[in-house]
C-alpha cells in the first residue's frame, strides 16, 4: 500500500475530489478530526438537527451547512462536502441505492448538510499510548454493528445506535477508556465493553458495516458509539433522499484534535 503519511488534510481532500484516490481514511492524517456526513433536503433539516442534539453520543455535531452552500468554513476552510470525501452513499426512501465518488450533482440551495464526529479521530491517541489497532495492522476498515441501544427520537427520526468495535488487550482497556472519555467530539468513552450480546450483537465476527476482525484470547471487544448511526436511522425514517459518507470513508478536517 502506498504511503500517504506526508500528505496534509487539504492535499488528501484534493486527491479525493479529483477521484485520483479512493480509500478508507483510518490512519490518514493522525490527530486530525474526521467527520461523518449526512445531507438531506431542507424540510428535514430542523428535525434532524434536533435528533442530533438529543443524541450527542452517536451524533456529535461538528458543522452544520444550512446556508445553501456545501463549502466548509469551520472544520476545513474551503472544503466541499459533496466532493472531498472518498466515497458516498445514496439512500432513497430509506433504501441504500448506490455508492459514488461525487455527489455535487445532488446538491442545491434547498439541501442541508451535517458533519458528525467520528471515532477514527481518537485512534491516533490510542496508538500513541501503545494500544495496537488490529484494523491498522490488517489494513481493514473498523467493524461496525447495529445495536439495540435506542436513540431518543425526534419526530421523523428514530432508531438505534450503530457502534464501532476495536479489540483491545485486556490490560489496556482502562487506558483506552481514559483516553477517549474526554473526546466528546469523537463519541467519547465506550458504550459497552466485553459483552456484545448485551447490546444486541449476536455475532461479533460478522459486522454490519466495515470489515471483520478476530478477537484474540488476550483481547476484549470494546464498542464506541458510531457516526454511521444516521444511516441506520434513515432506513427507518425513510426521507426521500439521504446522502452520507460510505462507512470508513470520512471527511478529513484541518482541525488537529491534539490542540483541543
Amino acid at each position: 500500500m502506498q504511503d500517504y503519511s506526508s500528505l496534509s488534510p487539504a492535499e488528501l481532500r484534493t486527491k479525493f475530489r479529483t477521484g485520483e484516490l479512493v480509500l478508507p481514511t483510518a490512519g490518514l492524517c493522525p490527530g486530525y478530526i474526521q467527520g461523518n456526513l449526512v445531507i438531506l433536503h431542507r424540510r428535514y433539516g430542523e428535525d434532524f438537527l434536533q435528533f442530533m442534539k438529543q443524541n450527542p453520543k452517536p451524533c456529535p455535531i461538528l458543522e452544520v451547512f444550512d446556508q445553501g452552500s456545501p463549502i466548509s468554513h469551520k472544520m476545513a476552510e474551503g472544503a466541499d462536502i459533496t466532493t472531498d470525501i472518498p466515497l458516498y452513499r445514496i439512500y432513497r426512501n430509506g433504501v441504500f441505492e448506490e455508492e459514488v465518488k461525487d455527489v455535487s450533482g445532488y446538491w442545491n440551495e434547498d439541501m442541508v448538510g451535517f458533519l458528525i464526529g467520528c471515532s477514527l479521530t481518537f485512534e491516533s491517541r490510542l496508538v500513541e499510548a501503545g494500544i495496537p489497532l488490529k484494523h491498522y495492522e490488517e489494513n481493514k476498515r473498523v467493524p461496525m454493528f447495529d445495536t439495540n441501544i435506542a436513540c431518543k427520537p425526534s419526530k421523523l427520526f428514530h432508531g438505534n445506535y450503530v457502534v464501532s468495535m476495536r479489540p483491545v488487550k485486556k490490560e489496556l482497556v482502562d487506558l483506552a477508556v481514559k483516553i477517549t472519555e474526554p473526546m466528546d467530539y469523537a463519541h467519547g468513552a465506550p458504550v459497552q465493553i466485553g459483552d456484545p450480546d448485551a447490546i444486541g450483537i449476536k455475532d461479533v465476527l460478522h459486522p454490519d458495516y466495515g470489515d471483520p476482525l478476530d478477537i484474540g484470547p488476550d483481547e476484549v471487544p470494546v464498542f464506541w458509539a458510531c457516526g454511521v448511526t444516521p444511516q441506520n436511522v434513515a432506513t427507518q425514517a425513510k426521507p426521500d433522499l439521504l446522502i452520507s459518507h460510505s462507512p470508513g470513508y470520512m471527511l478529513i478536517s484541518d482541525i488537529d484534535s491534539s490542540k483541543l
